[in-house]
């Protein structure tokens, strides 16, 4: 069973930085493409960034472009979300998320597991 887990989540003020970490267990982490989204209160789920299996390819919602960087290190199991320039909108609880597909996808019905989350505060 595939399971994801992420940690970094915390209170941080605009403009400041955190980075996200997402440990995934079993032992093909290297075959799944990687993405993060995130859920604000009283919004819908949204693709934030994603990462093909060799770390080659990434792929980001353009509210995050040049602030965001997505990375994974394969041989630690790990896919992290470095978020530099954080705004109050950014507020919401990240998730990563693993797909069978190899390309990277926006689309969460292509994604096959999924973590519980972390919470992502910005004040202003």
């Amino acid at each position: 069973q595939v399971q994801l887990v992420e940690s970094g989540g915390g209170l941080v003020q605009a403009g400041g930085s955190l980075r996200l970490s997402c440990a995934i267990s079993g032992r093909t982490f290297s075959s799944y493409s990687m993405g993060w989204f995130r859920q604000a209160p009283g919004k819908e789920r949204e693709f934030v960034a994603a990462i093909n299996w060799s770390g080659a390819i990434t792929y980001y919602v353009d509210s995050v472009k040049g602030r965001f960087t997505i990375s994974r290190d394969n041989a630690k199991n790990t896919v992290y979300l470095q978020m530099n320039s954080l705004k109050p909108e950014d507020t919401a609880v990240y998730y990563c998320a693993a797909s069978k597909v190899l390309v990277v996808t926006p689309k969460e019905s292509q994604y096959d597991y999924w973590g519980q989350g972390t919470q992502v505060t910005v004040s202003s």
